[in-house]
């Protein structure tokens, strides 16, 4: 799966980056590296509560790499 990401400058210095097809994952980082990994945990974390949230009994979860 590929995501855009939108960086932008932080006021008070290093990053911050939102998701725009994720409503509300966003994330920061000191330097362009620490914001990529840390954008990587945010999008892996909103897609593991997107799965909680929508699982019900008798269903299941496929992982599809696209």
């Amino acid at each position: 799966m590929k995501l855009k990401a939108i960086i932008h400058d932080a006021e008070e210095g290093g990053f911050w980056a939102e998701v725009p097809a994720l409503p509300g994952c966003v994330t920061q980082g000191e330097s362009l590296a620490e914001l990529k990994a840390n954008l990587h945990e945010a999008i892996e974390g909103w897609l593991l509560a997107a799965e909680d949230d929508e699982i019900g009994s008798g269903e299941h979860v496929l992982e599809v790499a696209v």
